[in-house]
C-alpha cells in the first residue's frame, strides 16, 4: 500500500518519463527511416509562392509532353518544357487569385465557339456554330476513349489558361497610361539639344600591362557587385573518350560479305556448304534482301528518280541495265550493293483534288473526328458513288466533308507537285493512274476520295534493290576498346589522369561549368548519368568513373566543385579585370591632367578638340566617340559656354564645353507624346511582365535533388 501511495505522489513525474521515452522512440524510428523526414521533399518537385508541384503529377505531365514532342526530344528538354509551363502557371495563378479573375462557364462557351468556328463538324446547316453538336462530340469522346477525352479536357484547360493570361495582361495594360507630364519629358529628351566641344583621352593610351590587379582586388569587386556575380552550383570535369569505331579490317570484312552476295558462292570461307545465289539472278527481291541477306535497310518496292539515288553513285546505278549490280560502295554509315531491277516512264509531277474523311484514331483527326473507321469508309463510298455520276459536286463536298484545311480553300486541290511529295499510298495512286481516274485511297490520315486532274513530264524512273551493311566495329574491336578503356581507368585511378592520357596518346577534353540540370557534355552529347554523378554527395574531387556512351566509353574525372553563391575569382577575372583596369586608368588620367582649359588638355595629351552637334538625352551618343550617357548627362548640366571637370566615360576620360544649347520647341499640347509613352509601356507588358513576376516569386526548385531523368 505504501508503494502505491508513493506512485500516486509521483504520478506527474512518471507521466513525464513515459512521454519522453515515447518521444525518443518516435525520434529514433524517424532517424532510422530518413524517408519519413524527407517525404515532402521527395514528393515535391518545387514550391512556387507557397504552392507545391507534386512529383507524380509532374512526371505524368512530362510523359504526356514526351508524346507530343516526339522521340527526338531528350528527357531533359521535355522536363524543362513542362517545368517552364508549371512555373508560368503557378506564378500567374498567384496574380489571378489576388485579383479574383477566372474563366466562368459562359466565357468558356464563347471561347470554344471562337476556337472551333472553323471546324465543319460543329456547324449546323446554316454554317453557324452548333453547341449541341459540340456537347454530343464531348459525350461521345467520354464514352468511347478515355485518352482522347482527357486530351479534350487538356485542350479546354489550355484555352482557359490563355484566356486568363490575356485578361490579366489586358488589366495591366489598362492601368498603364502616359501622362501629359511624361509626354512633355519625352518631347524634351528628344528636342533639347546641345552642341559641344570635347577632348577624349582614351583608356587605350595606358597599356593594360601597366595596371596591376590582384586577386583580392577582384574579390573585393565581386563582393561590392554581388548581384552581377551570383551563380548556380556547377562542376568541372575532364574526360577521355574511347570510341567503338570500325577498323580498316572491319570494313574490309563487311565488303567481303557483300561481294559474296554479288558473286554468289557455294562454300563459305571455312569450307562449309553455304550456297548463296548471285544477287543478279534473284527474282524474289523482298525475300533475298530482307531474309537471306538480312540487309540493315529493308527492300523498298517503289520506283524512284535519279535524284533520289545516292549522289556520288547516281549516274553509275541509273545507267545500269536491268539485272546488273553495282558495288560494294560506301554511302554514309553503310556499305551497299545495289541492283537495278526495273525501269519505267513515270510523270514527274501531278495535279489532283481530294476529299479527306478522317476517323477516330487517324493521324489527321487531332481528337476532333466523330466517325469510326467503318463509318468513315461508308461515308467515302457514298460520296464517291455520287461523284462518279456528278463531278460538279466535288467542291461542295470538299467544304462539307473534308478535314484537310490546307486544301479546302482551293476546292480540295493540290496543284502541280513532284513525285514523292505525298504519303506512299496517295503518291502511288496519282502517279500510277491516268488523268480522270477517281477512287478511294486509305492513308494514315483517313480515307481520301482522289481525282487525278493532270500528269506531265514523263521520265525514266528506276526500281532498285539494295543490300546494306551498317559500318560497325567487330566483336574483336569492341573487346579491344573495352580493354583499353578499363586499363586507362585503372591506371588513371592510381596516378595522374593527364599524365596517363599523354603517355597513351589519348586526348583529354576539359568541360567546365556543368549545371545540375544540364544534359549535354560537349563532344559526347546527351550524358545525364555523368552530370548526375558529378553532383552526387559521395563523389569527391579527383574521383574517376567509366561511363558507357553511344559508340564507346568515357572515362571522366571530377576536377572541381563550385557551390551556389558568388563566382570564383578565377572565373570572374575575365569580366572583372577590364572593369577594374578602366577605373584605375581613369584615376591615373585624372591625376596627371592638371590643365583646366579644354585646349590646354588637348595640347598636353597630344590630341585634338572635337565637336559634336545636336546631342540629345534620348540617344546619348557623341559623334566620333560612341555612346557615352554619363558624359552627355554632364553636358546637359552645364550652361552655355561652361566647361566641365574631367569625366570618366565608357571609352575614356573627357572634358566637355557646351557651345550652344537649343531647347525643345514648346507645344500647346503634349498628348501625342503621352500617347507614345503609353504605347511604349503597353508594348513591353507581354514580354517583360511575366519575367518580372517570376523574378519576384519565391521558387524552391528540387528537380536536381529528385534526379528526374
Amino acid at each position: 500500500m505504501a508503494v502505491l501511495n508513493k506512485i500516486r505522489q509521483r504520478s506527474l513525474f512518471l507521466i513525464l518519463i513515459i512521454a519522453l521515452a515515447l518521444f525518443s522512440f518516435v525520434l529514433a524510428d524517424l532517424f532510422r527511416n530518413s524517408d519519413a523526414l524527407t517525404a515532402r521533399s521527395q514528393s515535391t518537385v518545387a514550391t512556387i509562392n507557397g504552392k507545391d508541384i507534386n512529383r507524380d503529377e509532374f512526371l505524368q505531365k512530362v510523359e504526356n509532353m514526351q508524346r507530343q514532342m516526339g522521340p527526338n526530344a531528350t528527357s531533359t528538354q521535355v522536363m524543362n518544357r513542362v517545368w517552364n509551363l508549371e512555373v508560368r502557371e503557378a506564378v500567374l495563378s498567384t496574380q489571378y487569385e489576388k485579383l479574383g479573375i477566372s474563366v466562368e462557364k459562359d466565357q468558356m462557351r464563347d471561347l470554344l465557339k471562337t476556337a472551333l468556328s472553323g471546324s465543319p463538324e460543329f456547324l449546323n446547316e446554316a454554317g453557324l456554330f452548333d453547341e449541341g453538336k459540340l456537347n454530343e462530340y464531348i459525350a461521345n469522346l467520354k464514352n468511347t476513349s478515355e485518352e482522347q477525352y482527357q486530351g479534350w479536357v487538356n485542350y479546354e484547360k489550355s484555352i482557359a489558361a490563355n484566356a486568363l493570361q490575356q485578361n490579366y495582361f489586358n488589366l495591366v495594360k489598362a492601368g498603364l497610361v502616359g501622362t501629359l507630364s511624361e509626354g512633355e519629358l519625352e518631347h524634351q529628351l528628344e528636342g533639347n539639344k546641345v552642341d559641344i566641344k570635347f577632348v577624349q583621352i582614351p583608356y587605350t593610351k595606358i597599356a593594360d600591362s601597366t595596371i596591376s590587379v590582384s586577386k583580392s582586388d577582384i574579390a573585393a569587386y565581386i563582393k561590392a557587385h554581388k548581384n552581377e556575380f551570383e551563380v548556380e552550383a556547377s562542376r568541372d570535369i575532364k574526360y577521355v573518350e574511347f570510341k567503338d569505331a570500325a577498323t580498316v579490317e572491319d570494313e574490309n570484312a563487311i565488303k567481303a560479305t557483300l561481294k559474296a552476295f554479288k558473286n554468289g558462292r557455294s562454300v563459305d570461307d571455312r569450307g562449309r556448304k553455304d550456297s548463296i545465289a548471285p544477287f543478279s539472278t534473284i527474282k524474289d527481291h523482298d525475300e533475298y534482301i530482307n531474309l537471306i541477306a538480312e540487309s540493315d535497310l529493308k527492300f523498298d518496292d517503289r520506283f524512284v528518280f535519279k535524284s533520289s539515288l545516292p549522289a556520288q553513285v547516281a549516274d553509275s546505278i541509273y545507267n545500269l541495265n536491268e539485272g546488273q549490280v553495282y558495288g560494294p560502295y560506301r554511302d554514309g554509315d553503310f556499305f551497299k550493293l545495289t541492283k537495278l531491277i526495273e525501269t519505267k516512264q513515270i510523270p514527274d509531277s501531278a495535279k489532283v483534288r481530294h476529299i479527306l474523311i478522317p476517323y477516330i484514331g487517324s493521324q489527321s483527326s487531332g481528337g476532333t473526328a466523330t466517325q469510326t473507321e467503318e463509318e468513315a469508309k461508308a461515308t467515302a463510298d457514298s460520296l464517291l458513288t455520287v461523284l462518279k455520276r456528278n463531278k460538279s459536286k466535288f467542291p461542295e463536298f470538299v467544304k462539307e466533308f473534308s478535314s484537310d484545311r490546307g486544301s479546302i480553300e482551293n476546292e480540295g486541290r493540290y496543284d502541280w507537285h513532284p513525285y514523292g511529295t505525298m504519303v506512299e499510298e496517295f503518291n502511288d495512286f496519282e502517279f500510277n493512274g491516268k488523268v480522270g481516274d477517281m477512287d478511294i485511297v486509305k492513308t494514315i490520315f483517313g480515307y481520301h476520295i482522289v481525282e487525278i486532274e493532270g500528269l506531265k513530264d514523263k521520265k525514266k524512273a528506276v526500281k532498285v534493290g539494295t543490300i546494306a551493311r551498317r559500318i560497325e566495329p567487330s566483336e574483336a574491336t569492341i573487346n579491344e576498346v573495352f580493354r583499353k578503356a578499363s586499363n586507362f581507368e585503372i591506371e588513371a585511378g592510381k596516378g595522374d589522369f593527364e599524365a596517363v592520357a599523354k603517355e597513351n596518346n589519348y586526348n583529354v577534353r576539359p568541360v567546365n561549368g556543368i549545371k545540375a540540370l544540364d544534359e549535354n557534355i560537349p563532344g559526347i552529347g546527351n550524358q545525364r548519368p555523368i552530370v548526375r554523378w558529378t553532383f552526387e554527395e559521395e563523389t569527391e574531387v579527383g574521383d574517376i568513373k567509366r561511363f558507357t556512351i553511344s559508340g564507346g566509353y568515357a572515362i571522366a574525372q571530377l576536377v572541381a566543385k563550385h557551390e551556389e553563391g558568388l563566382m570564383d575569382v578565377e572565373d570572374a577575372s575575365a569580366t572583372v579585370l577590364p572593369k577594374i583596369r578602366k577605373e584605375r586608368k581613369a584615376e591615373l588620367i585624372k591625376e596627371r591632367v592638371t590643365a583646366s582649359n579644354i585646349d590646354d588638355v588637348a595640347t598636353a595629351e597630344n590630341t585634338s578638340v572635337r565637336t559634336a552637334l545636336a546631342v540629345n538625352m534620348k540617344n546619348p551618343t557623341i559623334s566620333g566617340a560612341g555612346r557615352e550617357p554619363l558624359v552627355v548627362g554632364a553636358a546637359f548640366a552645364l550652361e552655355e559656354g561652361e566647361t566641365s571637370e574631367l569625366i570618366a566615360g565608357e571609352r575614356g576620360v573627357y572634358m566637355v564645353q557646351v557651345t550652344k544649347k537649343t531647347p525643345a520647341v514648346e507645344l500647346e499640347n503634349y498628348q501625342s507624346f503621352a500617347n507614345r509613352v503609353e504605347t511604349q509601356k503597353s508594348s513591353v507588358v507581354n514580354s517583360k511582365l511575366y519575367n518580372a513576376l517570376k523574378d519576384a516569386a519565391e521558387i524552391e526548385d528540387n528537380r536536381a535533388k529528385l534526379q528526374i531523368q
